[in-house]
């Protein structure tokens, strides 16, 4: 299935602090509007962890047909 993100929010605190404001910033624009396949809803997070190397807190997305 095919899943676009329309929100999303990080942990992004780690053992050597916070990431600066102005990259938590980034890194959430990075994913925000980009489509993830995934077998099953509840996998998103794991697939935008794994393509972020961040945690993710939450997540809002849409589902997309596969015809797009």
């Amino acid at each position: 299935m095919l899943l676009k993100l329309t929100d999303i929010e990080f942990d992004f605190e780690d053992s050597s602090g916070e990431l600066p404001y102005d990259e938590q910033v980034a890194v959430a624009k990075s994913v925000i509007g980009e489509v993830f396949e995934v077998d099953a809803e509840d996998e998103l997070a794991d697939a935008v962890s794994d393509y972020t190397g961040w945690c993710v807190k939450s997540v809002n997305y849409v589902a997309i047909s596969e015809s797009h």
